[in-house]
């Protein structure tokens, strides 16, 4: 069985900036039960730091906001190498991610990497709460995080 780590990512003092990490810890908090093969980590902004948590899993599904011209709320899941051959940054954290992934491949490590991404509503607000938009989005994302981590 393949070892999978779910991994949020964000600011979570600047609105929803902050979603990859409230939807992990939501997760943890809820009681919900994870498959004994997948792990959850608050990665918060931690960027290379991250390296030693990430190594020894086949797969991560990165939970982030993603910058694109849609409605708040909305999810999108797909290959981190697609964002590589995109001519604009979709992750808010896509720089740090790509050179979190390239410091695992330097290790021998070379995970298959997902992103689910939730387009904010507001991230220039400091302010330790989530969108009404975005917050509707949860179960979606949690359903979408599960599906991924199930194939």
């Amino acid at each position: 069985m393949k070892r999978i780590l779910i991994l949020g990512i964000g600011n979570i003092l600047m609105s929803d900036d902050g979603i990859g990490v409230y939807i992990v810890n939501h997760i943890a908090e809820s009681g919900m039960e994870l498959p004994a093969h997948v792990e959850l980590l608050d990665g918060g902004t931690a960027g290379l730091d991250l390296v030693p948590y990430l190594q020894g899993f086949d797969r991560i599904i990165i939970v982030d906001a993603l910058k694109v011209d849609d409605k708040p709320g909305s999810v999108y899941r797909f290959p981190a190498a697609l964002s590589k051959t995109s001519s604009s940054r979709m992750s808010l954290h896509e720089l740090g991610v790509a050179e979190i992934v390239r410091h695992l491949n330097l290790t021998g490590e070379n995970p298959e990497v997902e992103i689910v991404g939730i387009v904010p509503e507001d991230i220039a607000t400091f302010d330790i709460t989530i969108s009404t938009s975005v917050l509707r989005s949860v179960p979606r994302v949690i359903d979408v995080i599960m599906e991924s981590a199930r194939q």
